[in-house]
């Protein structure tokens, strides 16, 4: 990827020094990581010389370490005595609840988590983003911290049983490790009866600590099992309705997917070329479609053809603000809670077999030697021939025969040259485990596995990069100034776990190079061919993902240095991403004309999409988990071999080998104390010197297992 550093003039250096704090007036940046964020060649020096003017200005305040941040302070709060002192360091973080009513602030500034003790959480409750302040300590073994503010809540919903007092309600959560009794006003309870099973919208949080929250009951909810109240709790926690509002259903049950003769006259007609769709068995809804066509002088012409869901989906209308509010579709173990309804995701907009449909496509010519001679982006109609499941177009690339085989070899060889050319270029090959349950017809889980990527799943894979990297390059480069677009970014990895990460991979024998981007990707790569030949090294893979910096959608594009590209987005999953609505709208209109934005609003639409992305990962998180300790609990007290994956300073981490279930083996169950080291990589026995690492292959007992709380014991057994 070419992201080589600028060489910038002095005034100019100290704007974009002055942007980047400003932008984040609660981050404390050194002058490395400044110089990494702004991306220039200027010398360390020349940094610190426009700090120290900055600083001057008071504009930036100077703190302890050679850290800088943006000023926050009037001069009149500035002689207060409740400002901070300089060695008291500010850091935004997500919040994870433990059991004892603590937490751990989880951010990506911080190499370590950062407790708090349940006293100073100042009203914040599981997943809220926050600001903790840190005093550094040397006698502290672990950063700890004070909640300063709340600065975004995270829970809004909350599903459990409703208690009918004389003077006021009392939903107890049904997961009451994690979320908070909610009290009703009578009027807001919609009638509901005493021990009824209801979803509650909080409507005030109370300030400070210890002050009641209140809601009301949005949904009285029937008898259901534990499973269906795990799965709609998940969802409602995190924001996503199971369900859509009449007026929005009533829109899309509204809509005809006729072909008429005016469309058609804006469209180029794909429906005598060989198309077709490959996807998992299960998938319901098809948004992306692949066509092939030898052309006269020998070159062969591929398309890329995405569902035309703005077709559809128009700007403005409750459905488009619903499809926005949700941003992404959520796919739980069980079940999917889409983005669009069904009407919309699975008829109108698919790219089913057999059927003429409208695209936005990205066509590609290429030669021979398989370079690209010409791209062509548009609207048009295609005819899907085939609806290939990857088990299905598989066979095809290991036999060589069947409907279309020919087809899709060629796509093979021309998808692995681009993969070739994009790992040379940068582009980082670590892939992380997908476990796949196996469910009964109650859907209780029976199994699991985890899901084997062939070359059928990269082929697809591959052209959709692609599509993606094309579309943002020919905006990126189509005008000056700036057309304002959404990309999908991806930053350098955070240097301070990178450095923990490179000294434990030492220690196991793999040798991490760190000085340069590009060592940093070369490092990673021959680590995920090591991984495959040394168990060992594959646990290494997870704990590198770790290090990297979450991708995320913004205007401002500093490229995507897991991919290696300068310039990407996403533009092919448009039934399931909001990202890629915006993304066809914004091509489509500066297609024939120069169209521009309002930059501004659309980065607010992109943290949006950002956010809610998060939160659907966290919502399928939560389902595995569910999943797993349901699956799990069926063997208390039985034995399985396993793998340190995770040290805490009260205990380690097992991943069990063939489930994949992970549980926690606490230092007390093991009558034993240990000391932890701020990376986490091992664990010392302060009385015997016995040391537990990361990676390390253990025999471990179910001791319990909770589906409701997602947590499994388990005890380390001693082999004689």
């Amino acid at each position: 990827m070419n992201r080589k550093p600028r060489q910038l003039k002095e005034a100019d250096l100290s704007n974009q020094i002055e942007k980047l704090l400003s932008k984040n007036p609660k981050t404390r940046y050194n002058i490395t990581q400044i110089s990494r964020k702004i991306n220039v060649a200027n010398p360390p020096e020349s940094i610190k010389q426009s700090l120290l003017k900055l600083v001057a200005e008071k504009k930036v305040v100077k703190l302890s370490e050679e850290r800088y941040k943006w000023e926050l302070f009037t001069p009149e709060k500035a002689n207060r005595s409740n400002r901070k002192s300089e060695d008291e360091i500010l850091y935004t973080g997500v919040v994870d609840m433990t059991r004892s009513g603590a937490a751990y602030i989880i951010n990506s500034e911080c190499v370590e988590d950062i407790y708090v003790n349940a006293r100073n959480l100042k009203g914040a409750l599981h997943k809220d983003e926050v600001t903790v302040a840190v005093t550094e300590s040397r006698s502290r073994r672990r950063p700890e911290g004070t909640i300063v503010s709340i600065e975004k809540r995270a829970l809004t919903r909350v599903i459990g049983h409703i208690r009918i007092f004389n003077n006021y309600a009392i939903l107890s959560p049904d997961n009451s490790r994690i979320y908070p009794e909610v009290l009703i006003h009578h009027p807001d309870t919609m009638d509901c009866s005493d021990n009824d099973r209801v979803v509650v919208e909080i409507t005030t949080w109370g300030k400070g600590q210890n002050k009641a929250l209140w809601g009301k009951v949005i949904k009285v909810l029937e008898d259901i099992s534990d499973i269906e109240m795990n799965m709609q709790s998940i969802l409602f926690s995190n924001g996503f309705d199971p369900e859509f509002s009449e007026e929005v259903l009533a829109e899309a049950e509204s809509m005809k997917g006729e072909i008429t003769a005016e469309e058609l006259k804006q469209r180029r007609d794909f429906r005598d070329v060989i198309t077709f769709t490959i996807d998992p068995l299960t998938a319901k809804d098809f948004d992306d479609a692949i066509s092939y066509k030898e052309l006269e002088n020998g070159n062969m012409e591929i398309g890329v053809h995405i569902a035309d869901v703005t077709h559809y989906l128009k700007d403005g209308t409750a459905l488009d603000k619903e499809a926005f509010r949700r941003s992404t579709s959520v796919y739980l173990v069980d079940r999917v809670c889409p983005m669009l309804p069904e009407k919309l995701s699975n008829d109108l907009c698919s790219l089913n077999p057999n059927e003429d449909k409208f695209t936005f496509s990205a066509v590609f010519v290429f030669d021979k030697n398989y370079k690209i001679t010409h791209e062509w982006f548009g609207k048009t109609i295609i005819h899907s021939d085939r609806r290939f499941t990857y088990e299905e177009a598989q066979e095809r690339l290991e036999s060589g025969e069947g409907d279309f085989a020919k087809e899709i070899l060629i796509l093979d060889k021309v998808a692995k040259h681009m993969r070739t050319e994009r790992y040379a270029n940068g582009s980082i090959s670590f892939e992380s485990d997908e476990v796949q349950f196996i469910l009964d017809e109650a859907g209780l889980p029976q199994g699991m596995y985890v899901r084997e990527r062939k070359d059928a799943h990269k082929l697809v894979e591959d052209f959709m990069l692609l599509a993606n990297k094309r579309v943002a390059t020919f905006i990126a480069q189509k005008e000056k100034p700036e057309i304002p677009f959404i990309y999908r970014i991806h930053d350098l990895p955070n240097p301070d776990k990178l450095a923990d990460f490179a000294l434990f991979a030492k220690e196991l024998g793999y040798h991490f190079k760190m000085d340069k981007p590009d060592q940093i990707a070369e490092s990673f790569n021959r680590l995920a061919i090591a991984a495959l030949e040394n168990p060992l090294l594959k646990l290494l893979e997870p704990l590198a993902i770790r290090t990297m910096a979450k991708a995320v959608y913004s205007t401002e594009n500093i490229g995507h240095y897991g991919l290696g590209f300068e310039f990407y987005t996403h533009f092919t999953s448009p039934i399931r991403r909001y990202s890629d609505v915006l993304v066809h709208r914004g091509l489509y209109k500066n297609l024939t004309e120069i169209y521009r934005e309002d930059k501004e609003k659309l980065e607010q639409k992109a943290k949006h999409i950002s956010d809610q992305e998060k939160k659907a990962a966290e919502s399928e998180r939560e389902s595995n988990k569910y999943f797993q300790t349901l699956y799990i609990s069926r063997f208390i007290g039985q034995e399985f071999d396993g793998v340190i994956s995770g040290i805490i300073e009260k205990g380690i981490f097992v991943e069990l080998l063939d489930s994949k279930v992970e549980g926690l083996v606490t230092f007390d169950s093991m009558g034993d104390m240990f000391t932890v080291p701020s990376s986490r990589m091992k664990a010392k026995s302060k009385l015997s010197g016995d040391e537990f690492t990361m990676g390390q292959t253990v025999r471990v007992k179910i001791i319990n297992a909770d589906p409701d709380s997602r947590r499994t014991d388990m005890e380390l057994v001693v082999i004689e």
